[in-house]
């Protein structure tokens, strides 16, 4: 209130009056629109006529299309918190926005190597990190400056995705999508880190566990050295141990630091469990990762889907239901109906990733029913949260 003029606010359509609003919305309706479409085509119902991979484009729209909304919307709406200084809202949210979402209506059609959709597609993120430099810069906050040079690196890496469909590379495609896998699941760790402990400590009054400042710097310094080497180090044997190897620490590491946020408290609160719970995924998924390294338990197709259908599903609907509540005015309680959501979409984690390793044969049929558990999950998010993200804050506040 006291750094918005309430006149001009009012004067914006509310889905463009905080980032949160239309990134969450516009995520979470690709990643329920893309997944029917992938179900559709694993059933022999192709609607993706211009389409060369579609394994490419599954993953691409998932991690790029999907996921970078979610963080984008995330981060425009966080910064306005961390520096006092407005966030980006009306025409210029709306452009990065439009910039977004229209390679997500072009892609099916004109194809993962048609230069206006990699123009689209690419442009879009270095305008969010201006965004996100201009306050950060103008209070001298440089802590919160690690958002833009990660937004550039997701930028870079979308940009090497396009370049490796153009020479139908699907071995640098498979890693350049394990990177960003592997740095959105860091970024979870990070963020994780900041508002885990403290939701937790309020929602159930009890005492934040201050950070250990060792087991940080190992924690995340594993993780992101994991994702810089997997994308820099030559395919070898050597070259897998290395990466296997910080992988298991920040697996350990995750795993004594999660131990510390009184998981057993936030049971009881459904904006909570879905959190604790979606983390575990991380350690989990890191781990066999690493078994899939050293000993080829399993591909690394299946490995990296306990960070995405597992960890990254799952976090971020609770994140998303959470954020959503909160700037708009409401009670932090999700309906029933969203409490549900947040049970499938752990199941649906739960079916993709552990089907290739205790039931092989029914690898197939655990695509169609995690891929159906997802669509259910983050189609009942649209359905309960088109109201609350398309319309005016209920305190009658801005943003």
């Amino acid at each position: 209130m006291q750094i918005l003029d309430s006149q001009k606010e009012n004067a914006i359509w509310p889905l463009f009056r905080l980032g949160f609003r239309v990134f969450f919305l516009g995520g979470a309706l690709v990643a329920t629109v893309t997944m029917v479409l992938w179900l559709l085509f694993l059933t022999g119902h192709n609607y993706l006529p211009g389409i060369q991979n579609s394994v490419w484009w599954h993953a691409h729209e998932m991690l790029f299309g999907f996921t970078l909304a979610i963080i984008a919307g995330f981060v425009l709406t966080a910064m306005q918190n961390w520096t006092g200084i407005p966030g980006v809202r009306g025409w210029p949210l709306a452009i990065a926005s439009c910039l977004w979402f229209l390679p997500r209506i072009l892609l099916p059609a004109l194809g993962e190597t048609n230069w206006l959709v990699m123009t689209l597609d690419i442009a879009w993120l270095p305008l969010i990190a201006i965004f996100l430099a201009r306050p950060v810069i103008q209070v001298r906050q440089w802590r919160n400056l690690f958002f833009v040079p990660l937004m550039l690196l997701f930028t870079i890496l979308n940009g090497l995705s396009y370049y490796a469909a153009h020479i139908n590379d699907w071995l640098l495609s498979e890693r350049i999508f394990i990177t960003a896998v592997l740095a959105i699941t860091a970024l979870i760790t990070v963020m994780g880190g900041r508002v885990i402990p403290f939701f937790t400590s309020r929602a159930t009054n009890t005492d934040k566990p201050m950070p250990i400042l060792a087991l940080e710097w190992v924690c995340l310094g594993s993780i992101w050295l994991s994702t810089f080497a997997w994308l820099l180090l030559p395919r070898s044997e050597s070259m897998n141990m290395i990466v296997a190897s910080l992988m298991i620490l920040a697996a350990v590491t995750n795993i004594v630091r999660i131990l510390r946020w009184k998981t057993i408290a936030a049971l009881k609160v459904p904006l909570l469990w879905i959190l604790h719970l979606g983390y575990w995924f991380i350690p989990i998924g890191l781990l066999i990762f690493a078994s899939a390294l050293l000993e080829q338990t399993t591909t690394y197709s299946n490995a990296s889907h306990f960070l995405t259908a597992g960890a990254l599903g799952s976090v971020v609907l609770g994140m998303i239901a959470r954020v959503s509540l909160g700037h708009s005015g409401r009670p932090l309680q999700p309906s029933k109906w969203m409490t549900v959501a947040f049970a499938i979409v752990l199941l649906a984690g739960l079916i993709r990733g552990f089907t290739a390793l205790v039931a092989p044969n029914y690898l197939a049929d655990s695509y169609q029913a995690s891929g159906v558990l997802w669509v259910v999950a983050y189609g009942l998010f649209v359905i309960f949260y088109w109201p609350v993200l398309t319309k005016p804050r209920i305190d009658g506040r801005p943003g």
